[in-house]
């Protein structure tokens, strides 16, 4: 008897001093997407194939063009990183994972000047994508996939 609750309190000790068991690390598309209506539109960006319905829908457009972009696999949901391309820039920084997703603050810049920063909530289940400033006669889109 006294044997068996000998190993029940070391097993229970074991647990609980036991390092927590970390998630998978999860990679992070961030791209900046020109979005505009053309004559003849070129076929949607790989990475961008399993929205497009809904960038369509939702933006309507029907060209969507990677102009630059980013991965980074997150391993303590602290990482920040760049997405570039020849005048945008988009910084993310990583604030911290949740069940569900990933705090975010987002830097948007047009070469130097900071158009926009906001906090945002990343989604494991589904993307986010915001719509930045009118480029000529297209839209620039931010948008972000855990992949």
């Amino acid at each position: 008897m006294h044997r068996s609750v000998a190993v029940v309190i070391s097993v229970l000790v074991l647990t609980m001093t036991a390092p927590p068991v970390l998630q998978a690390a999860e990679t992070v598309w961030s791209g900046l997407v020109m979005a505009d209506n053309v004559s003849q539109p070129q076929s949607i960006p790989s990475e961008l194939t399993r929205i497009e319905g809904l960038l369509k829908k939702f933006f309507g457009y029907d060209q969507f063009q990677v102009i630059g972009q980013s991965q980074k696999t997150l391993k303590t949901g602290q990482e920040d990183w760049l997405a570039t391309s020849k005048f945008f820039g988009l910084h993310v920084d990583a604030r911290g994972e949740t069940q569900s997703g990933y705090v975010l603050n987002l830097k948007l810049y047009k070469e130097k000047e900071l158009l926009l920063e906001t906090e945002a909530k990343l989604s494991k289940r589904s993307p986010l994508v915001i719509k930045g400033p009118q480029v000529g006669g297209g839209q620039l889109l931010l948008v972000l996939i855990v992949q």
